[in-house]
């Protein structure tokens, strides 16, 4: 398994789960779905317009990713709150796609194995507070990504 994480910085565990949602992708609906409903949950906590936006681009982003290169997986967005009582907005996304070869070059930004931008994932970890990523070649992908208020 190969690791890539925002600042060098693994997430720490230690938060509290508020409310949460997973959306299975099978289909293009699916993200839509997600996307929606993140809006919501980020307006709900408390985001500003601006912040509920974004958040709602990173999972359109990573359901994108899913649904192109896995055909199937999962979204699970979660409200969660820090030791300091700072909310925030986790998204996790896995599949068990092919998985990424080489996380380095798949963060920057203009690379593809798919002739598109390139711009998902570099564009996710700018979006989001944290951000980390693990992958298995042959057995999937797993995107943890935070965004405070």
């Amino acid at each position: 398994m190969t690791r890539y994480c925002k600042n060098d910085r693994v997430l720490e565990a230690s938060v509290k789960l508020l409310e949460s949602s997973t959306f299975e992708l099978n289909e293009e609906n699916d993200q839509a779905t997600a996307v929606f409903m993140t809006r919501e949950m980020a307006k709900n906590a408390g985001f500003s317009l601006a912040d509920e936006v974004m958040v709602a681009t990173a999972v359109s982003e990573l359901a994108t990713n899913i649904l192109r290169y896995a055909s199937s997986g999962s979204v699970r967005v979660t409200v969660i709150q820090r030791g300091d009582e700072r909310t925030g907005i986790e998204i996790l996304a896995e599949d068990k796609g092919r998985g990424i070869r080489d996380l380095k070059l798949a963060m920057q930004d203009n690379y593809s194995t798919a002739e598109s931008l390139g711009l998902g994932l570099p564009s996710v970890e700018r979006i989001m507070d944290e951000f980390e990523i693990e992958s298995d070649f042959g057995q999937g992908t797993r995107i943890r990504a935070r965004r405070w208020l």
